[in-house]
């Protein structure tokens, strides 16, 4: 792959650009990249209207390629970017403790009503009705995605979800598994304490540059 020097970040749901500030910091910092916050109606805009907005801003930075660090429902929509998009500029993208088969707290969450304002409009479409391994799958074929999962259990999901496995309090290991992915790393992490981990901006770091996580010899 071309040497490319740019990378979007993406937040997860429920929040902001700005969440993903350190990772953005630890990209540019320690790996040389050029990055930017991308920020998007987690919970008013739909799906793909929100990767419509991506693709956009993705255009508005000039280059020739880019990468994708997406947090949670941010991963979620970089693949929903990609797959609407066949002719997107080239890159790898990272998805950080991305529902990518589904979520069981947000299945819990979609079936009471009184949770309707907070779920939103993009989270039911890209992961309760039907998630990215179900429509994501040539995307896996044509990109580079790398999958990092948390298994540190603190976080509200863990309290709807009745998790018996391995989650980061949110969202289950068996979560983040898609097929196809280039590469997946299970790290002692919660959902959230991905966003100021400095090992968790470095291993995406190392699969933006040379598409493999980093692994003790």
């Amino acid at each position: 792959m071309t040497a490319i020097d740019t990378v979007v970040c993406v937040h997860g749901f429920w929040s902001h650009g700005t969440g993903m500030y350190l990772i953005k910091r630890r990209l540019e910092k320690e790996f040389g990249f050029r990055a930017r916050l991308f920020s998007y109606r987690s919970v008013r805009g739909t799906l793909d209207d929100n990767a419509a907005a991506l693709a956009r801003f993705i255009h508005e930075q000039g280059v020739d390629g880019v990468h994708i660090v997406g947090h949670s429902l941010g991963g979620v929509l970089a693949l929903r970017m990609l797959a609407n998009d066949p002719d997107a500029l080239p890159g790898r993208v990272v998805c950080l403790g991305s529902p990518l088969t589904g979520s069981r707290a947000a299945d819990f969450l979609s079936e009471r009503e009184w949770a309707e304002e907070i779920i939103g409009r993009s989270l039911p479409v890209g992961v309760v009705h039907q998630a990215a391994s179900e429509w994501a799958s040539h995307v896996c074929e044509q990109r580079e995605i790398g999958v990092i999962a948390g298994n540190v259990p603190l976080g509200f999901g863990r309290l709807v979800a009745n998790f018996k496995e391995d989650n980061d309090g949110t969202i289950a290991v068996s979560e983040t598994r898609i097929d196809g992915a280039t590469d997946h790393l299970v790290m002692p992490v919660s959902h959230k304490g991905m966003l100021v981990s400095s090992d968790v901006a470095d291993q995406a770091g190392s699969f933006l540059k040379r598409g493999e996580f980093l692994r003790e010899p």
